[in-house]
Protein backbone atom coordinates (compact mmCIF):
# COMPACT_ATOMS: atom_id res chain seq x y z
CA UNK A 1 0.00 0.00 0.00
CA UNK A 2 1.15 3.85 -1.12
CA UNK A 3 1.73 5.91 1.38
CA UNK A 4 -0.88 8.04 0.30
CA UNK A 5 -3.42 5.44 0.30
CA UNK A 6 -2.42 4.60 3.94
CA UNK A 7 -3.12 7.92 4.76
CA UNK A 8 -6.62 8.09 3.11
CA UNK A 9 -7.62 5.21 5.02
CA UNK A 10 -9.81 5.63 7.94
CA UNK A 11 -7.97 5.09 11.29
CA UNK A 12 -10.92 2.91 12.62
CA UNK A 13 -10.11 0.39 9.89
CA UNK A 14 -6.60 0.08 11.18
CA UNK A 15 -5.53 -2.08 13.30
CA UNK A 16 -4.44 -0.44 16.44
CA UNK A 17 -1.39 0.92 18.04
CA UNK A 18 -1.46 -0.69 21.45
CA UNK A 19 -4.61 -3.13 22.77
CA UNK A 20 -5.33 -4.79 25.82
CA UNK A 21 -7.77 -7.40 25.83
CA UNK A 22 -9.27 -8.78 29.11
CA UNK A 23 -6.46 -7.66 30.86
CA UNK A 24 -6.07 -8.39 34.72
CA UNK A 25 -3.53 -7.84 37.00
CA UNK A 26 -3.59 -9.23 40.85
CA UNK A 27 -1.05 -7.92 43.08
CA UNK A 28 0.06 -10.43 46.05
CA UNK A 29 1.32 -8.36 48.95
CA UNK A 30 1.71 -11.17 51.85
CA UNK A 31 -1.09 -12.99 52.27
CA UNK A 32 -3.46 -11.28 50.21
CA UNK A 33 -4.20 -10.29 46.86
CA UNK A 34 -4.85 -6.79 45.28
CA UNK A 35 -6.65 -6.81 42.10
CA UNK A 36 -5.42 -3.97 40.23
CA UNK A 37 -7.31 -4.48 37.07
CA UNK A 38 -10.25 -6.41 36.10
CA UNK A 39 -10.85 -7.25 32.59
CA UNK A 40 -9.59 -3.91 31.07
CA UNK A 41 -10.42 -3.80 26.91
CA UNK A 42 -8.57 -1.08 25.84
CA UNK A 43 -8.01 0.33 21.88
CA UNK A 44 -5.79 3.03 20.96
CA UNK A 45 -5.19 3.71 17.05
CA UNK A 46 -1.91 5.73 15.87
CA UNK A 47 -2.28 9.00 16.36
CA UNK A 48 -5.12 9.36 18.99
CA UNK A 49 -4.18 11.27 22.15
CA UNK A 50 -5.47 9.62 25.36
CA UNK A 51 -4.98 10.67 29.08
CA UNK A 52 -5.13 8.23 31.71
CA UNK A 53 -7.02 9.43 34.65
CA UNK A 54 -7.68 8.19 37.97
CA UNK A 55 -7.81 8.43 41.53
CA UNK A 56 -5.13 6.95 43.27
CA UNK A 57 -4.46 3.15 43.09
CA UNK A 58 -6.96 3.18 40.40
CA UNK A 59 -4.62 1.33 38.22
CA UNK A 60 -2.67 3.83 36.02
CA UNK A 61 0.43 3.41 36.50
CA UNK A 62 -0.15 -0.57 35.88
CA UNK A 63 -1.36 0.20 32.29
CA UNK A 64 1.28 1.88 31.51
CA UNK A 65 3.82 -0.30 32.87
CA UNK A 66 2.05 -3.45 30.99
CA UNK A 67 2.00 -1.41 27.75
CA UNK A 68 6.13 -1.04 28.61
CA UNK A 69 6.88 -4.20 29.00
CA UNK A 70 8.34 -3.53 32.47
CA UNK A 71 4.79 -5.72 34.04
CA UNK A 72 3.05 -8.64 32.95
CA UNK A 73 -0.62 -9.12 33.51
CA UNK A 74 -2.23 -11.82 35.35
CA UNK A 75 -4.39 -12.32 32.49
CA UNK A 76 -5.61 -11.17 29.43
CA UNK A 77 -3.22 -10.02 25.98
CA UNK A 78 -1.37 -6.81 25.52
CA UNK A 79 -0.85 -6.13 21.82
CA UNK A 80 1.29 -2.97 21.23
CA UNK A 81 2.13 -2.29 17.43
CA UNK A 82 1.66 -6.02 16.14
CA UNK A 83 3.45 -7.65 19.21
CA UNK A 84 2.26 -9.71 21.78
CA UNK A 85 4.73 -8.50 24.88
CA UNK A 86 2.48 -11.07 27.27
CA UNK A 87 3.97 -13.27 25.06
CA UNK A 88 8.22 -12.77 25.51
CA UNK A 89 10.36 -13.82 27.62
CA UNK A 90 11.99 -11.40 30.10
CA UNK A 91 14.72 -11.00 27.65
CA UNK A 92 12.40 -10.06 24.66
CA UNK A 93 11.08 -7.99 26.50
CA UNK A 94 14.27 -6.09 27.61
CA UNK A 95 15.23 -6.12 23.50
CA UNK A 96 12.12 -4.69 22.43
CA UNK A 97 11.78 -1.91 25.19
CA UNK A 98 15.41 -0.88 24.45
CA UNK A 99 14.34 -0.78 20.37
CA UNK A 100 10.76 0.87 21.14
CA UNK A 101 9.68 2.44 24.27
CA UNK A 102 11.25 5.52 25.71
CA UNK A 103 9.79 6.15 29.23
CA UNK A 104 9.57 9.30 31.91
CA UNK A 105 9.92 8.41 35.08
CA UNK A 106 8.30 10.33 37.92
CA UNK A 107 11.62 10.24 39.53
CA UNK A 108 14.33 11.12 37.16
CA UNK A 109 16.58 7.91 37.66
CA UNK A 110 19.58 9.05 36.48
CA UNK A 111 23.04 7.83 37.98
CA UNK A 112 24.41 10.41 41.00
CA UNK A 113 28.33 9.29 39.68
CA UNK A 114 27.87 10.04 35.87
CA UNK A 115 27.57 13.74 34.77
CA UNK A 116 24.49 14.43 32.72
CA UNK A 117 26.38 13.27 29.33
CA UNK A 118 27.05 10.05 30.39
CA UNK A 119 23.89 9.58 31.78
CA UNK A 120 22.21 10.48 28.36
CA UNK A 121 24.71 7.93 26.71
CA UNK A 122 24.30 5.07 28.88
CA UNK A 123 20.79 4.27 27.39
CA UNK A 124 22.28 4.28 24.30
CA UNK A 125 24.99 1.89 25.52
CA UNK A 126 22.88 -0.62 26.57
CA UNK A 127 20.43 -0.62 22.97
CA UNK A 128 23.93 -0.83 20.99
CA UNK A 129 23.07 1.84 18.81
CA UNK A 130 25.51 3.24 16.84
CA UNK A 131 29.48 3.53 17.39
CA UNK A 132 31.31 5.52 20.35
CA UNK A 133 31.56 8.85 19.02
CA UNK A 134 27.80 8.97 17.45
CA UNK A 135 26.10 8.17 20.57
CA UNK A 136 28.49 10.85 22.36
CA UNK A 137 26.86 13.27 19.84
CA UNK A 138 23.60 12.33 19.23
CA UNK A 139 23.58 12.83 23.77
CA UNK A 140 25.33 16.02 22.89
CA UNK A 141 22.72 16.65 20.44
CA UNK A 142 19.90 15.99 22.41
CA UNK A 143 21.54 17.81 25.48
CA UNK A 144 21.32 21.04 23.61
CA UNK A 145 17.76 20.84 22.47
CA UNK A 146 16.51 20.73 25.98
CA UNK A 147 19.20 23.88 26.68
CA UNK A 148 21.69 21.59 28.63
CA UNK A 149 24.52 22.15 25.76
CA UNK A 150 26.42 23.91 28.78
CA UNK A 151 26.08 21.40 31.65
CA UNK A 152 27.43 18.13 29.82
CA UNK A 153 30.18 17.18 32.64
CA UNK A 154 27.44 18.46 35.55
CA UNK A 155 26.25 15.82 38.13
CA UNK A 156 22.56 15.21 38.77
CA UNK A 157 22.87 16.73 41.71
CA UNK A 158 24.13 20.03 40.64
CA UNK A 159 21.27 20.15 38.01
CA UNK A 160 17.43 21.73 39.54
CA UNK A 161 14.81 19.37 38.92
CA UNK A 162 13.61 21.11 36.11
CA UNK A 163 17.00 20.50 34.24
CA UNK A 164 16.95 16.85 34.94
CA UNK A 165 13.06 16.38 33.99
CA UNK A 166 14.31 18.09 30.48
CA UNK A 167 17.14 16.05 30.30
CA UNK A 168 14.89 12.62 30.86
CA UNK A 169 12.58 14.17 27.83
CA UNK A 170 15.54 13.82 25.11
CA UNK A 171 17.39 11.44 26.35
CA UNK A 172 16.54 8.45 24.37
CA UNK A 173 14.56 10.31 21.73
CA UNK A 174 14.90 9.83 18.46
CA UNK A 175 17.56 6.69 18.81
CA UNK A 176 20.31 6.33 16.49
CA UNK A 177 19.27 3.89 13.85
CA UNK A 178 21.97 1.21 12.90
Amino acid sequence: MAIAERERTPVSTRAPLIELAGVEKVYRMGKLDYRALRGVDLSIGTGEMVAVVGPSGSGKTTILNLITGIDRPTAGAVTVDGQRLDEMSEEQLAVWRGANVGIIFQFFQLLPTLSALENAVLPLDFARRGSKRERFEHARHNLDLVGLGDKLDHLPAELSGGEQQRWRSRARSPPIRS
